[in-house]
């Protein structure tokens, strides 16, 4: 599959449709109760109750708006796609307002946050004029902010971006990366934790 830049958008269907170019493996039939009439509808607020249960990480993503002035969010949906070439996607709602930056400026930064760090975090999921206010950050070889203390940083190019329901998926490649020691900023039941080793007695073969 050819990368296309993110100023081509496009939609979830086109990209699945591409996708069976590089997979025809024949899916099992499905049960008549997977038909669209069939489904049960699931309600957002038992949709989001169920993906709380499931523990992340915390970024937030920079990048420069048209006037070089800094501009970022919060995300915690975030992955890794391909080490070759290094991709990784992030997903973005097109309702926050560094969406459209984000479709038009190019370039953006991971910052993938550090355990002391949840301010941060909280700034940039805010609604507040200036995100930026306070933040302490260097600009990366593009510009694009790299804030102080993040635990890694991953700067990319944009590869491609998937219109998915009221989301984007912003896919880029990785084109310049750093990372610092310390433990990470976690989110669990829509409440920030940390991480906690297991006990070194267990094992995944018991």
């Amino acid at each position: 599959m050819l990368p296309v830049h993110a100023t081509d958008e496009t939609t979830m269907l086109d990209f699945l449709l591409d996708a069976r170019a590089d997979d025809r493996a024949a899916p099992c039939g499905s049960p008549a109760s997977a038909a669209p009439g069939a489904m049960t509808r699931i309600e957002p607020a038992q949709f989001r109750n169920a993906l709380a249960q499931y523990a992340t990480g915390v970024t937030v993503v920079t990048t420069l708006d048209c006037d070089g002035s800094p501009r970022g969010f919060t995300a915690n949906s975030f992955t890794s796609v391909s080490l070759d070439p290094p991709l990784v996607l992030v997903c973005v709602s097109r309702r926050v307002n560094s969406y459209p930056v984000l479709t038009q400026s190019g370039d953006f930064v991971v910052n993938i946050l550090a355990q002391g760090q949840r301010a941060l975090s909280q700034q940039f999921a805010s609604k507040a004029s200036d995100k930026f206010a306070g933040v302490a950050w260097t600009p990366s070889a593009t510009g694009a902010p790299i804030l102080d203390g993040a635990l890694a940083w991953l700067e990319c190019r944009p590869w491609r971006r998937v219109t998915a329901g009221d989301h984007a998926v912003l896919i880029g490649e990785v084109i310049d990366l750093g990372s610092n020691p310390g433990e990470p900023l976690a989110y669990f039941g829509s409440a920030y934790g940390t991480l906690a080793p297991l006990d070194d007695a267990g094992s995944a073969q018991d």
